[in-house]
This record gives C-alpha cells, sequence and structure tokens, in this order.
C-alpha cells in the first residue's frame, strides 16, 4: 500500500518542472560590459592623499579590525609628522569607512573599485605608493558630495532590460 503514494509525488514535483519550464525568465541575464556602480560605493580599497596626510593615526585609532597601521617619525625642522609607513590589510578590512569618517585632515577616501582579488595573501597588503590615486584607483563620493559630483551616474540591471 506504500507504493500507490510514491507515484503521486513525483508526478506532483514534475509538473511544477514543466509549468516553470515554459515561463518567462525573471532573472536578467548579467550583461557584457561593466555596469557603473554607485558613486559613494565603498569599494574594497583605500585612497590615500599623502599631500594632506598628517600622521596623526586616527584613521588607525578609528578601524574597528586594526587592518591599519602607520608608522611615523618627527622632522625637526619642520615640527611635523613625517609618514614612513602606513600600511593597510585589506584582507581584514571590512570595508565600514569609518577610517574615512574620522581622518580630520580629508587625508583618506574609499576606492571606486570593487573587482580587486588577489591570489596571494602578500598583495592584498597595500603600503605607501599602492594607496595613492591613479587612473584605475579612483576615488569614491563616500563621505565626499563633491567627488560624488565629478562621477558617472550609476547604471542599473533593470534598466538594460527595458532596452
Amino acid at each position: 500500500m506504500k507504493f500507490e503514494r510514491y507515484g503521486k509525488g513525483l508526478a506532483k514535483g514534475l509538473t511544477v518542472t514543466i509549468r516553470h519550464l515554459f515561463r518567462w525568465p525573471v532573472t536578467t541575464q548579467y550583461p557584457e560590459e561593466r555596469l557603473v556602480t554607485s558613486r559613494r560605493i565603498r569599494g574594497n580599497e583605500l585612497i590615500w592623499d599623502s599631500a594632506k596626510c598628517t600622521g596623526c593615526a586616527t584613521c588607525a585609532k578609528a578601524c574597528p579590525q586594526g587592518a591599519i597601521s602607520i608608522v611615523t617619525s618627527v622632522e625637526p625642522e619642520e615640527n611635523r609628522y613625517k609618514v614612513e609607513l602606513i600600511e593597510v590589510d585589506t584582507g581584514y578590512c571590512i570595508q565600514c569607512g569609518l577610517c574615512v569618517e574620522a581622518c580630520p585632515y580629508e587625508a583618506l577616501f574609499m576606492g571606486y573599485a570593487y573587482e580587486r582579488a588577489k591570489y596571494r595573501r602578500g598583495e592584498i597588503v597595500q603600503r605607501n605608493e599602492m594607496l595613492l590615486a591613479s587612473e584605475e584607483r579612483r576615488r569614491s563620493g563616500y563621505m565626499y558630495p563633491e567627488i560624488a559630483a565629478e562621477l558617472p551616474e550609476q547604471t542599473l540591471l533593470i534598466d538594460r532590460s527595458k532596452l
């Protein structure tokens, strides 16, 4: 008697599968070209402005993960700190943006990129020159509306599906 119910469940499952087989797809296919992300994205990198940085290490103190370390030395002729080494371990970084918010001299920015995966652990630790802005390392508009106004407008997949 147990074998009578065995076929009913299988038949119900197949009818659901066949019904969904002929529907229009719900998921939009990922486009061939990259989409423009939000202007205020908190990408997985930090951009450092060495000219504005005073070496106060407020960003390192504000980091909840301890991903930022700064080594400074004193310049007696100018009576200020000089940043010898700034190091950001993006493997520990959770992209919370607290370091950017804490910087009193506006010397730290969130990056605009989000695809920065590496094969080796040592490559995700960024030091001095690796943190500077360049063509491929652009600043995000997170915490800075004047930078956000210069960035391109975000594109969405839903806009592409209507074309």
